[in-house]
Parts: C-alpha cells; sequence; structure tokens
C-alpha cells in the first residue's frame, strides 16, 4: 500500500487500546461495527467494576465489557461471555440459571484480580426476546415434552444464533491481548472465538443446582452439550406452569395495531421478603403434620408470620435460614420447598412495528368486575440488572411486586427505554461526564446530549394498559409524590386514554429487603 493511503488508513482507523488512550472526551474509537460510546464506574457487592460501552451501529446492539483489575498486562484474563436474560436479571424469573451465571463469574473475575465480562444483547441464544418468549409458550404448551432446542428446530431456528465480532473488536480497542480462561460450561463457545482470533487458554465450568423451576431447561442444555454434571437424571422434580397454555400465531392488537401479540406463557417470579402465598386448601395442606404455630416459636424460627389477605389468600413470611437448615434436615419434604413457592405471573409479549421494541406486560391475577388493578410502570436499566451496591431500580421493581401480589391483581408494563427515554449510550454517557467532572448532574449532561428531561414512550406503554384493563380504572404504583410531578408526558398520557387512576401507591417510605 502506498504511504499516502497508509497514512489515510491511518486516519480512520483507530490503534489498539484506544479506548484507554483517548485523546479527549469527544474521541469515539470504532472498530468494524463496534462503536465506543462511555466507560464509566459500576460498584457491584462483589467488588468495583469499569464498564467500557460499546454499540454494533448494524444491529443497534448495546456491547458492556465489565473490566476488573488490569486488562491489558495479565497473562491470562478470565472471561465470560455473557448473554442477556431480562426475565431472570430483570423480572426475576427463575426459570432458567442466567442470572446465577452472570453474579458467579462476576465474583470469580473479582477473586482472580483480573478479568472481563462480556455482556451481549443476545436475548434467547440470539433471537431475541419475541422468539425466545415463543419457544416459552411453546414448551409450556407441551407441558415440558418439547425442549427448548426442538422448539426452536419447529419454530425454524438454529439452536444458536449468536454472533461474536463485537467482542474480537472491543478487544481491539480496549488493547486486549492476554489469552482468556473462559467461564462457561458450553464448549461451542471456544470454538466460536478462536475463529475470530481470540486464544482460549482454557474454561472453568458455571454451574448451580438445578431447581424445580429450570430443572426441564438444564436438562435440555445437557443434553445438548453443555457440560453440567447436576442436570438430569430426575433428582428435581419439575414444576409446570399453574394452568395450561395454549399457542397462538402473531397477530396485531384490533384496538392497537401498532402492537403485535407474539407470545404469552408463565414467569415464576421468585419471592420478595420471604413472603409466599397460599391457597386456604394448600395452606393446610403444607402445615398439617406441623401446625403453623409450632414452626413459629424458638431461637430460629422457621415461619416469622402469616396472616389472609385478599381473596381468601394465605401469606406466609418464611425465614430464608431456617428454611434453609430445615431443608437440609428433611430434604424432599413439602416444607423445605416452601421458599422457593413463586409468585406465579403471565408474560405477554408484544412486538410494537413503530418503535421496532419488544413491550414485556407481566399479569397477576385473574380480575373480577369489582377488581381495580395495581399497575407499575417500570423503566428497564441494563446496569441494574447487575448486582448493584445501590439496588434503587431492583427495590421499586419488588416493591411493586409485592404490592400487586397482596392484592391479587395487577400488571408490570416495562419500559425498555434506559436513561429516561434517551437509550443506555446516553445513560452510560450521562455516568461518564459527571465522573470525570464535566457535568455536574444528569440534567447538565442531558442538555449537553441535546434531549429532554424525559423522553420515554408513555402513550404506546397507556394503549397497552387498556387493552389489559379496558374499563380504565387502575391503582398505579409511582415512587413519590415528586416523581409524578415532575412526569407531566406521564400524566397528559393519562389523561388522553382516559385512565382513572382510583388510588396512587408512593414506594417511598417503604423498604423491601432483597
Amino acid at each position: 500500500m502506498p504511504d499516502v493511503l497508509r497514512q489515510l488508513v491511518e486516519q480512520l482507523q483507530h490503534p489498539t487500546g484506544a479506548v484507554l488512550r483517548r485523546s479527549g472526551v469527544e474521541d469515539r474509537p470504532m472498530r468494524g461495527t463496534t462503536l465506543f460510546l462511555a466507560s464509566c464506574g459500576v460498584e457491584t457487592r462483589l467488588g468495583r467494576f469499569t464498564a467500557h460501552v460499546f454499540q454494533d451501529v448494524i444491529h443497534k446492539g448495546y456491547v458492556i465489557a465489565l473490566a476488573a483489575g488490569d486488562i491489558t498486562g495479565a497473562r491470562v484474563l478470565y472471561t465470560r461471555i455473557h448473554s442477556s436474560c431480562i426475565t431472570s436479571e430483570t423480572l426475576r424469573g427463575c426459570d432458567c440459571d442466567c442470572v446465577q451465571q452472570l453474579e458467579g463469574a462476576l465474583e470469580v473475575i473479582q477473586r482472580k484480580g483480573s478479568g472481563i465480562l462480556f455482556y451481549l444483547m443476545q436475548e434467547g441464544r440470539g433471537v431475541g426476546y419475541v422468539a425466545k418468549a415463543r419457544d416459552r409458550m411453546l414448551v409450556q404448551s407441551s407441558h415440558d415434552q418439547i425442549s427448548t432446542f426442538e422448539a426452536y428446530r419447529c419454530m425454524g431456528l438454529k439452536k444458536d444464533h449468536r454472533g461474536y465480532e463485537d467482542v474480537a473488536d472491543v478487544c481491539h480497542l480496549l488493547g486486549v491481548r492476554a489469552p482468556f480462561i473462559l467461564l462457561t460450561n458450553n464448549p461451542d463457545k471456544i470454538s466460536a472465538l478462536t475463529s475470530h482470533g481470540i486464544e482460549v487458554a482454557g474454561t472453568e465450568s458455571l454451574e448451580f443446582e438445578p431447581s424445580p423451576f429450570n430443572a426441564a431447561y438444564l436438562e435440555s442444555k445437557a443434553d445438548s452439550g453443555h457440560r453440567l454434571v447436576q442436570a438430569g437424571g430426575g433428582r428435581v422434580r419439575r414444576a409446570l406452569a399453574p394452568e395450561p397454555v395454549m399457542p397462538f400465531r402473531p397477530h396485531a392488537l384490533r384496538d392497537a395495531q401498532r402492537f403485535i401479540y407474539a407470545a404469552s406463557y408463565f414467569l415464576p417470579v421468585k419471592p420478595v421478603d420471604g413472603e409466599i402465598v397460599l391457597s386456604e386448601e394448600r395452606f393446610h395442606e403444607v402445615f398439617r403434620e406441623a401446625p403453623v404455630e409450632s414452626l413459629m416459636g424458638g431461637e430460629a424460627p422457621v415461619v416469622e408470620d402469616y396472616y389472609v389477605i385478599r381473596g381468601n389468600r394465605l401469606l406466609v413470611r418464611l425465614s430464608a435460614g431456617s428454611v434453609g437448615l430445615q431443608r437440609v434436615a428433611t430434604p424432599g419434604s413439602v416444607l423445605s420447598e416452601l421458599l422457593a413457592t413463586p409468585y406465579w405471573f403471565r408474560v405477554h409479549v408484544y412486538f410494537d412495528i413503530v418503535t421496532s421494541q419488544e413491550m414485556v406486560v407481566l399479569t397477576y391475577g385473574k380480575p373480577m368486575l369489582h377488581d381495580v388493578a395495581v399497575l407499575r410502570i417500570q423503566s428497564e436499566s441494563l446496569f441494574n440488572r447487575l448486582p448493584l451496591v445501590s439496588m434503587d431500580n431492583r427495590v421499586k421493581f419488588k416493591k411493586s411486586v409485592q404490592q400487586i401480589v397482596h392484592y391479587g391483581v395487577g400488571a408490570v408494563f416495562l419500559l425498555y427505554f434506559d436513561g429516561r427515554g434517551a437509550g443506555f449510550g446516553a445513560h452510560a454517557t450521562d455516568r461518564m461526564l459527571t465522573e470525570q467532572g464535566l457535568s455536574f448532574s444528569s440534567d447538565e449532561s442531558y442538555r449537553k446530549l441535546g434531549v429532554g428531561y424525559d423522553s420515554r414512550d408513555y402513550d404506546s406503554i397507556m394503549r397497552l394498559v387498556r387493552h389489559h384493563y379496558p374499563s380504565g380504572k387502575i391503582q398505579m404504583v409511582m415512587n413519590s409524590p415528586t416523581s409524578l410531578v415532575r412526569k407531566k408526558e406521564y400524566a397528559e398520557a393519562l389523561n388522553a386514554h382516559g385512565i382513572e387512576v382510583h388510588k396512587w401507591i408512593f414506594l417511598d417510605d417503604r423498604h423491601v429487603a432483597d
């Protein structure tokens, strides 16, 4: 190549390690289709990480490289290539092991002293949440007779649609050269990475004890070649969906045709505060041999409290530590299984043809004519999928779930729009600017970004609210009266769609433990 052309190429391309040696805050290194957006600190319960945030300019997916220790001078790097899982990481679902693998990998990386977790927006092994939800609908409708991989095949999908080109680009932009010790149970990832020039020196497994809600899923992964010692053999009783699930073909909503209804299935959601909810019949079945009062005394009571809640249901608050001891002492007993009793929410997944976003609604209970459902519009935050020191967003979600379960009828409408609707890239940039003292508040950062205080699409959400609750009478869960005042677009959307808020439930004075 002539020298003139070589100089032009050098002016166009960023060199290896450009992210860590940027010439200024405005510099945005790029390699292939992978564009650097921002770097900021992330404090987790497992230690501090630096989040280097990228976005693919073709498929628009974010790539977060969570780095700890010396990633450019280390001899080897303990590395996890992790695919996003909104159901376990945001919605507290317990029908997979994804959140356990995420947190387990972060713990290993901190313990080893240096490493990277690549968080990729590759839901459902790369097919996206619409297809993943249709897989779950088909599996549940078959009563687990069809595996997740068979469901993919029936729908015309490969078993894995993920690609790792962005990982190689990120390694170039960060200056990462050390071979990986890959934290995975999936041997296919080794060849996938090496095909992009990434050296894998070895692997370490990340396996966790199966539960009744993910046993079938883990068995199917083991059958497909994943290295899972504890899966299979029928050692764990499988829990089926609480009601029949019928598959259906995607169709547009008659009253809001921008939304294509793609899937519906049941999600077992982890209980909050050790609170489980039982029918009167189930309550008497569980405590037939050992009356509930006999489990409430002593230094380590199994049951902390119980009382009747709306709908003649029994709320039982269990002590996690004592139930764990009970599980060891009498494995397989009805009582030992209680703490894992989930809240069964029905997931409804829509594809919005206007924004190309997947819209998710979780409904609980079956509303009667006299019911005024408890609703929560929950904003998604990618960083809050991590085990952060400050768990504000997760706490809000858990409090909302608690309110809905206590009342017995309600829903969570999930907004994917991070950064108050401006997107995750804007949120990460805001964090970077404030950390570096270039902005003194998020409001100032957003002015520099050229976006307003709140860009969330409340109009689309209110259309789904009216679809699910056509009476228009609801109870709405909000963070605080102050947040309601600031979100004028929120109130305007309620009024525009004729939604009457019978009661406001504010979360700011309530506490929910993890």
